[in-house]
């Protein structure tokens, strides 16, 4: 019965997967109701705080973003992208990953993909080499970022096995990074220098590539700054109340001592971060609601609801079963909770959503908060098929033709900068975790 279950469960993912935006959530929703009245599986809860956690910090970014915080901080790529456009190879990738950091999502490169676009057309330099590594550092940097949903979700999973929000970026903040120079390398050798490319040459002599600027965006207002400035102030408190847990109040509940979970300190630090973006730097509260940010994180928060619900439904109801076989598998070869974690993000195209499909079950059969951790970026498995949105838009940004999809589908431009990035972040990571969580 198990296997009928998984076949079930395996075949609302794909569908969801394909259908995209909520789908996945839906058909996490409508998996639930198969395990629950066909297969007579109890509903496990469904990952409330995980939701509500990601739709605080979804509602802060926004803020930021309606209040032209966003447009600021892509200012300041483009200056550092134009500083020295020769090497806008190993300088893109940095500056996706940074604004990733902050940010807290990957959607956010959308805003200075033209950029290195145009950049590194202009020096000279194959769009393809800074275009794919600079995508696949946007994702690595979520695994990272303390305010990312799937950093959040880690966080809360971990939250009773001693590992800390300083602990985990201190780990993948320093494996993500040598897993982007790595892969910058690489990039940094794709294809055909552009005066040898056949069909930047065609394109050339044709006249479909003539320089195109965009319009000038006007001068970033003081409230704009501020904004950015509250959301940075909004990061570090996080990171603070995570590294170190006394500085969140303790209550006395019924007689015994209890703190402040990080669960709610997140939900109130981002809450009240855009309600100060609100009420100082003018954001438009119905803007809010209506920009791409608030769009794609809440679509994330569906995607968890219903694909998270189902993952834990279905592994609650089997644990007896599933348990001793996998922890048998894992202990005597770790890299196949890697492999699976990989696995499951192509499959989700979400990070968070990896994290709380999977993750629980690594701590069920015995790996170490650590682990996870050195485990993590494992997760950023969705360049695999290209179809991601910023994927697409990267090849669609590349006026030269030479970021693409390949004949053979999985021969395209981003695969080799994302193993590498990603299987050199994770060797990295599980190899820093013991020096820094043990």
């Amino acid at each position: 019965m198990v296997w009928v279950e998984l076949v079930v469960v395996l075949g609302m993912i794909v569908v969801g997967a394909r259908l995209g935006g909520l789908g996945l959530g839906m058909m996490g929703g409508l998996g639930v109701a198969l395990l629950a009245f066909l297969f007579g599986d109890n509903p496990a809860s469904p990952p409330i705080d995980v939701m509500l956690m990601i739709a605080a910090v979804i509602t802060a970014a926004s803020s930021l973003q309606a209040a032209g915080g966003m447009d600021y901080l892509v200012d300041l790529a483009e200056v550092a992208l134009r500083r020295y456009p020769p090497a806008i190879t190993f300088v893109a990738p940095f500056v996706a990953y940074f604004f990733t950091l902050f940010a807290g999502t990957g959607h956010v490169a959308y805003a200075i993909l033209p950029v290195i676009s145009e950049v590194s057309l202009d020096a000279g330099v194959r769009p393809e080499r800074p275009l794919s590594i600079s995508v696949i550092a946007s994702q690595q940097a979520i695994t990272a970022s303390p305010i990312s949903a799937a950093t959040v979700a880690l966080v809360g999973l971990l939250s009773g096995s001693g590992v800390t929000l300083g602990g985990l970026m201190a780990v993948c903040i320093p494996s993500t990074l040598v897993g982007i120079t790595v892969g910058a390398v690489v990039a940094s050798r794709l294809g055909k220098d552009l005066k040898d490319d056949p069909v930047y040459q065609r394109r050339l002599a044709s006249g479909e590539l003539h320089v195109h600027r965009g319009e000038a965006r006007p001068p970033a207002t003081n409230r704009a700054k501020l904004s950015v400035v509250l959301f940075l102030l909004a990061a570090i408190a996080i990171v603070l109340f995570g590294s170190f847990p006394a500085l969140r109040p303790t209550y006395v509940v019924n007689g015994k001592a209890e703190q402040m979970a990080m669960a709610e300190a997140i939900e109130m630090v981002m809450l009240s971060t855009a309600a100060l973006i609100v009420l100082l730097c003018g954001a438009n509260v119905e803007e809010v609601s209506k920009g791409s940010v608030f769009r794609a994180g809440m679509q994330a928060v569906i995607a968890i609801f219903g694909v998270a619900w189902m993952g834990d439904t279905f592994f609650q109801a089997n644990a007896a079963v599933i348990q001793k076989p996998l922890e048998a598998l894992v202990r005597s070869a770790p890299w196949i909770f890697v492999l699976a974690l990989f696995a499951m993000s192509i499959l989700l195209y979400s990070q968070a959503a990896t994290v709380r499909t999977l993750m629980p079950l690594g701590l069920s059969i015995g790996l170490s908060g650590g682990q996870l951790v050195g485990a993590f970026p494992a997760v950023n498995g969705y360049f695999f098929i290209p179809n991601y949105p910023t994927l697409v838009a990267a090849i669609n940004f590349d006026r030269t033709g030479s970021t693409g999809i390949g004949k053979y589908l999985l021969n395209h431009s981003f695969m080799l900068p994302g193993l590498v990035a990603t299987f050199t972040a994770v060797f990295v990571g599980l190899l820093l975790q013991k020096l820094v969580l043990q």
